[in-house]
């Protein structure tokens, strides 16, 4: 027994003497381990661990820890680096106190911070070990920082870059609107009815007054503001201050001059969201940045936001200041647009009370000229705070006027024929003075097509030539072309065109397809590919563009929508002399008194073009169903403007010739 209390003995003496000479840490393995917790922003581990008595006597936990946790935050550090050079050993042996020259920098929400300090050390005896401890000082949180300093930061926020079209003027810009708001003390007399008269007249309900009355900043004295409304609503701003306690101020305000014509085009701005902060985090924005919403306001955001400035400084106890960083404000870019206001409003009236959209370019530059969706909202009330009910009545419209049907695709119908019929020249398998002699209204390719047939209006029994059978908007004839080319010559022609790709242009739009796999599965799917029916899907100003190639000798050109863009050629679509005879035949659908178009045989121009009607069937077996009209025009003699027009709906009101007459207007 004794033998064993000698070993344990032995044994503990040996441990208590391997602890009596524990390796003290030096002065470069401690900085080096607080730096490293306060890049991992560990602070109140900082505090604890390794600040020297003296400094925690100086400095409270809140002074040191809390307050790195709360700058660090407020002014968005990132990047932490703090480098130094280790110290020789003889220059801490024997010694209580060091000091380690440090060179700090860091990122701020104002931009780079890097500055020189000292860092002193400290040898302590604690729980009987000796240890080194950072002498703190406030300065290690930012530059010159001294006890009882307070930080400040100051912002400047950007003024947003207003969106021009071609002229020059504004279909976004930074205007005023009346501010139409409550002082709750001044409230007299039958209040509630009072407050209901006010939100009838500024389309809210008495509930959502109430609830900004009974937020908890809200004080009796204090203007609560409710409602923003347009400098031109001058009557109604003076009928709802006659209420007792209603008043308005004039605030600065994101204006819409065009109001719903423009709306899918411009869209709007908004306060940013969570789900659009993440993604947008990385790139300057913050939880409370305005972005845009839609259309050319989120499409050019980064140029339109500008950079706000921001400017931290430290304010010393006797009044002085020390900018630690700065970032000077940059205000937005203004973006010029190919887009023409006038008419872009002037195409928004033509089919105003109408679902369907419209594209207008300038054929010779490529230049768009306008984007119209029909029904839209009013992107103004955005600006001023829509009421819910007013968003869900704009949701449950049956027109959906919150769809952008530009951005969109549908089935072309016959406006697909010209492309038909250039690629069938262009491959040989035809000429423009060849004829079919067609019989009937309607034509099937064999009886292995069953039922299916396809049918035309027009029972023309003589020989036909594609002239003719464009201005008669000949279905079979079409569908015999397109049978007659083949599957992957007519394919392939139609990429020519541009199906099948995205088109170059800035707005993002759907793709055009020939079909939902880019071929043709069958006879039928083919031949009524020909004439812009089966699955061939085309966004109006993929529409647009295509007839370009008949004023371009073949050239389909590239959509500009930046003013100042070059002209530049997208897809040569076919041969000079091809496409100039399309143009002639396009005429002739004008011209001649049997063509579809001739209602837009209008004195003082030469217009061109051809009209389109597609059937929305949800089966090849339905008898009919819905009905799109369309019409593409141009003026032969003064080619500057190309109109891509689509009505939905337009079946038993006229058909394409509803369209016809809206688009005419514009070229009168």
């Amino acid at each position: 027994m004794r033998k064993y209390v000698f070993i344990i003995g032995l044994l503990l003496g040996v441990l208590a003497a391997l602890a009596g000479c524990e390796k003290t840490p030096t002065p470069n393995e401690r900085l080096a381990d607080y730096v490293k917790a306060w890049k991992q922003e560990k602070f109140a581990e900082m505090y604890q661990s390794y600040l020297s008595a003296s400094a925690k006597k100086t400095y409270a936990k809140k002074d040191m820890a809390d307050r790195y946790k709360k700058v660090y935050g407020d002014l968005n550090v990132s990047d932490l680096n703090v480098s130094y050079q280790s110290l020789d050993k003889d220059a801490y042996k024997n010694k209580e106190k060091v000091t380690v020259p440090v060179k700090i920098s860091f990122q701020t929400s104002a931009g780079k911070v890097a500055y020189k300090d000292k860092v002193a050390l400290v040898k302590e005896k604690r729980d009987k070990k000796e240890n080194w401890y950072v002498n703190w000082k406030p300065d290690l949180i930012l530059p010159h920082l001294a006890k009882g300093d307070t930080i400040k930061v100051s912002d400047q926020n950007a003024v947003r870059g207003e969106i021009l079209d071609r002229n020059g003027k504004a279909l976004a810009k930074n205007g005023s609107v009346y501010q139409i708001g409550v002082i709750p003390e001044q409230l007299k007399g039958d209040k509630q009815a009072d407050m209901q008269k006010a939100a009838d007249l500024l389309g809210m309900s008495a509930d959502e007054i109430k609830q900004k009355l009974d937020e908890d900043w809200v004080q009796p004295h204090l203007f609560v503001p409710l409602k923003k409304v347009p400098m031109e609503k001058k009557d109604l701003v003076k009928k709802v201050t006659s209420i007792p306690g209603f008043s308005s101020q004039t605030v600065g305000a994101r204006v819409y001059p065009y109001g719903k014509a423009a709306a899918h085009l411009t869209g709007y701005i908004g306060a940013i969201t969570g789900e659009e902060l993440k993604k947008l985090q990385k790139k300057g924005y913050t939880a409370e940045s305005v972005v845009g919403k839609r259309g050319l306001e989120q499409l050019y955001d980064q140029k339109l936001r500008g950079q706000a400035g921001e400017k931290i400084y430290i304010e010393k106890q006797d009044g002085s200041t020390y900018t630690v960083a700065e970032q000077k404000v940059k205000n937005g870019e203004n973006i010029k647009v190919t887009i023409d206001a006038e008419l872009q409003q002037k195409i928004f009236n033509q089919m105003k009370g109408d679902a369907g959209t419209a594209a207008a370019i300038h054929p010779k530059t490529g230049d768009v000229l306008a984007l119209v969706s029909t029904p839209a909202f009013d992107p103004n009330d955005f600006i001023s705070g829509m009421s819910s009910s007013t968003y869900t009545k704009l949701e449950k419209d049956p027109d959906k006027p919150l769809i952008n049907r530009f951005a969109l695709t549908y089935a072309p119908g016959s406006t697909i024929k010209p492309v038909t019929a250039a690629i069938a020249l262009d491959t040989g398998t035809t000429t423009a003075a060849a004829t079919k002699t067609i019989t009937g209204t309607s034509w099937q390719k064999s009886a292995d097509w069953g039922s299916y047939k396809v049918t035309r209006v027009h029972a023309n029994n003589s020989p036909e030539n594609m002239e003719k059978a464009l201005v008669l908007s000949d279905n079979i004839f079409f569908a015999q072309t397109a049978l007659d080319i083949g599957a992957d010559k007519f394919a392939k022609g139609l990429k020519g065109f541009g199906f099948g790709e995205d088109i170059p242009f800035a707005y993002p739009l759907k793709a055009s397809q020939i079909s939902s796999t880019g071929k043709f599965s069958s006879d039928i799917q083919l031949a009524d590919t020909g004439y812009g029916q089966g699955q061939m899907q085309m966004n109006i100003l993929h529409l647009a563009i295509s007839y370009t190639p008949f004023l371009n000798s073949g050239d389909e050109l590239k959509p500009n929508l930046l003013a100042g863009e070059k002209t530049k050629v997208w897809k040569h679509a076919a041969s000079s002399k091809i496409t100039g005879e399309i143009s002639g035949m396009l005429r002739q659908v004008v011209a001649d008194p049997s063509g579809t178009a001739h209602a837009a045989n209008i004195s003082g121009a030469q217009l061109a073009g051809k009209t389109g009607t597609a059937e929305l069937k949800k089966s090849q077996k339905d008898q009919s169903g819905k009905e799109n009209g369309f019409f593409v025009v141009y003026d032969e003699k003064n080619p500057n403007m190309l109109v891509a027009m689509l009505i939905e709906n337009v079946k038993h009101r006229g058909g394409s010739g509803l369209v016809v007459n809206k688009a005419v207007n514009l070229f009168q």
